[in-house]
């Protein structure tokens, strides 16, 4: 029996939905929590968690099986700590069905009507399919379908150089799969820094991956049999694999929740029209995740779904999400780490960038795992400019646990620690994170060389450079 008013209505049951909806229980709130297919959403059953254990399982030299299998392992444990009966336990009231608005302040579930004067859109995204002529007629694989294969395709085509594409490249290489990975954009990850996208294009060629940047798809077409797909490319050349990944991005899913009649609206991407507390433009709405955020990442729809249900509940919605200190992580070999801004957007602020190669970090060297590099950026303060370094703008770390050294960064910028700080402090020897403070030090005068320097708007790669993905003068 759905009750008929609840303190707080949340749609959608993925990291999101569940953040709101345990936030909202945290204040004594009541809610309703409307899911249509499993809780947990994309991240626990085709995203982050069975691609990192497939991931996890390809660098120990696991076989496909095994790989498959552990992703499976993985689903069911996390999905344990977030099931219907898990939340119905905590006091969220667990609906399965699809809501709907039929006004601003009520919804339609599974045809009961509902007051909904408080609500969290939290309903996530979907993969993206680009508009490439025949691809309709193709027999293409996502995240939502990619797990389920019950054989080692021999050969994967990747359409798309981003996260997805380039962590699922690297994986099913690992395999044993012919991997080529086909990038419209002229490289990899090409929101990151420049110089992570030419490591990792290096990293990928020397491991037998084809990498095919700057390379628009005009055709695609389903081959007979076990043939597979033919992807027509803009230079006239052909790529072939038995399977194809499509991984270009998500859009997010609005599709029947009737926006129109509560007054959401939605902008030309489709995204829902949120302000930095997460509010719609319609009264007691609020929307979190993938559907209304651009940085689609998992601790950034739970962060906002718990964000999104305390300001639903509160008369004056005081909570902000600011993205300046929010890290985000592409877990291939080495990882690639980023926060806040690159050179190129720090330039026009005064930046001053430190760098630093992993070729010159100790436990880089132990390990026999030199590619990447450390690059952090600061800013001068308002009032006292460069004063103890300034203010830190943002880093990308590419690494082997890039993932796990941009957190000290991370929580430097959110406590607005000044750069010395991190030069100061005393890292064990011989760590990963030691290769943080030895970037910071360069802030303050030369250290093992090196110095700081201005921020470029155009950092510029060398040849040499881009053939090895590693500064070395």
């Amino acid at each position: 029996m759905v009750p008929m008013n609840s303190d707080l209505v949340v749609i959608g049951g993925g990291a999101a939905g569940i953040g709101a909806a345990r936030a909202a229980r945290s204040k004594g709130a009541s809610v309703v929590l409307v899911e249509q297919a499993r809780i947990g959403g994309d991240c626990t059953f085709t995203g982050c968690v069975p691609s990192k254990a497939v991931i996890e399982a390809a660098e120990r030299g696991d076989g496909f099986v095994e790989a498959m299998a552990q992703a499976q392992r993985a689903i069911e444990q996390v999905a344990a700590t977030e099931s219907a009966d898990v939340l119905r336990h905590e006091g969220i009231e667990v609906v399965e069905g699809v809501a709907r608005f039929t006004g601003r302040d009520t919804l339609d579930l599974d045809g009961t009507t509902v007051g909904a004067g408080r609500v969290v859109i939290a309903t996530g995204a979907r993969p993206a399919v680009p508009p490439i002529p025949g691809i309709e007629s193709v027999a293409y694989l996502t995240n939502e379908t990619l797990f389920d294969l019950s054989s080692l395709p021999s050969s994967l085509a990747v359409l798309g150089g981003g996260p997805i594409g380039v962590e699922m490249a690297q994986a099913f290489s690992r395999l044993g799969s012919d991997v080529t990975i086909v990038e419209g954009a002229d490289r990899l990850l090409p929101r990151e820094e420049p110089l992570a996208s030419a490591t990792l294009a290096h990293v990928f060629t020397d491991s037998g991956i084809a990498v095919r940047t700057g390379s628009a798809v005009e055709k695609a077409e389903q081959l007979d049999g076990a043939r597979g797909v033919r992807l027509h490319l803009a230079d006239e050349s052909v790529v072939e694999a038995q399977a194809l990944l499509v991984a270009v991005g998500r859009t997010p899913t609005t599709q029947g929740l009737g926006l129109d009649a509560a007054g959401v609206a939605v902008d030309r991407q489709g995204f829902v029209e949120v302000d930095d507390r997460l509010r719609t433009t319609a009264r007691g709405i609020f929307a979190a995740g993938d559907v209304a955020q651009r940085l689609q990442f998992t601790h950034v729809a739970y962060a906002t779904g718990r964000i999104a249900a305390l300001n639903a509940l509160s008369r004056v919605p005081l909570r902000r999400f600011r993205t300046a200190a929010v890290p985000w992580v592409t877990f291939t070999s080495p990882e690639v780490a980023r926060v806040g801004r690159t050179e190129a957007e720090a330039a026009t602020r005064g930046g001053r960038v430190a760098f630093l190669p992993m070729a010159e970090v100790d436990r880089a060297i132990s390990a026999g795992r030199t590619e990447g590099f450390v690059k952090i950026i600061v800013g001068p303060r308002t009032l006292l400019r460069g004063t103890a370094g300034g203010r830190i703008l943002g880093a990308t770390i590419v690494a082997p646990r890039a993932g796990e050294m941009i957190h000290e960064v991370v929580l430097a910028m959110r406590t607005g620690m000044f750069p010395a700080r991190l030069a100061m402090t005393t890292h064990a020897y011989p760590t990963w994170s030691m290769a943080v403070q030895q970037a910071a030090a360069q802030f303050f005068g030369e250290f093992g060389g090196r110095s700081a320097r201005p921020a470029s708007a155009e950092p510029v790669l060398t040849e040499q450079e881009q053939v090895i993905g590693v500064v070395t003068a």
